[in-house]
């Protein structure tokens, strides 16, 4: 495939994909997704990578989810919302190496999904993080929401979700929504540190130890598919088109006087 969306770099058995769309603060439109795709599936199987990371270019965001420029009611691509979601966090568990989020700067919504979902989450001090689905008239109804509960626990998983803050990656740490913090200055040297520990241990015995964690919550892959096409007739709303809109015109949305409460 020809990246244009994302950089690809392999060396010493890490393969890096970055998303580089810092104009945009690495939101992903559906190319994007495609493209990171079919990375995941290039380095998961590749005998020579023992692990992946994945990042996002600039100092500014790891990735802020999908790209509201790009969405008008429905996305232009393939999968259930115009986004191949489904497909993208699927392969993320799927390859059978752990794959490592190195966080800078923002991971909001679709991104803070992304950056949950990889086995392990390492943060810079300045990361942040945070869901803004409700704000702009949209939900991540499966991974999102119920595998964060698993890792959050319900309450904290409900309070992210309902009241769309944003936290520190020392709030993200303490919750647990991540693995490690450590000084803008030092992330990539953690990371690589990260990489050689797991570099030394049985690529087998990984593959298994990820193949049971998944077990455990794999059903929510069934519980993101329904959620998903409800998705996709909600955006079909004059509630969630407000929310579009709104985000694109920088107001508040006015989501109340748009459906029959």
């Amino acid at each position: 495939m020809d990246y244009q969306d994302i950089l690809y770099h392999e060396i010493e058995g890490v393969a890096t994909i970055t998303i580089n769309r810092p104009e945009n603060y690495n939101a992903f439109r559906a190319r994007t997704c495609d493209e990171l795709i079919h990375a995941f599936d290039r380095a998961g199987w590749n005998r020579g990578i023992g692990v992946i990371v994945l990042t996002g270019a600039g100092e500014k965001a790891f990735c802020t989810g999908g790209d509201q420029s790009s969405h008008n009611g429905a996305y232009d691509g393939r999968g259930i919302i115009g986004l191949p979601l489904e497909a993208l966090q699927g392969v993320i568990r799927a390859v059978p190496k752990p794959v490592i989020a190195k966080v800078r700067g923002f991971a909001i919504g679709g991104g803070n999904v992304l950056a949950l979902l990889c086995d392990l989450t390492i943060a810079a001090q300045s990361a942040v993080f945070g869901q803004v689905g409700p704000k702009v008239g949209s939900v991540d109804p499966g991974f999102g929401t119920a595998f964060m509960a698993r890792v959050l626990g319900e309450k904290k998983a409900r309070e992210v979700w309902y009241l769309c803050r944003r936290y520190s990656a020392a709030q993200a740490l303490e919750m647990g929504m991540i693995n490690r913090v450590v000084p803008d200055d030092r992330l990539d040297g953690e990371v690589a540190q990260w990489c050689n520990e797991i570099l030394a241990n049985s690529p087998t015995a990984l593959a298994l130890a990820k193949s049971s964690f998944n077990a455990d919550t794999q059903h929510i892959a069934g519980l993101s598919n329904l959620g998903l096409h409800a998705v996709s007739l909600f955006y079909e709303t004059a509630e969630s088109k407000e929310g579009v809109a709104a985000f694109k015109e920088k107001r508040k949305p006015r989501f109340r006087g748009t459906r029959r409460d």
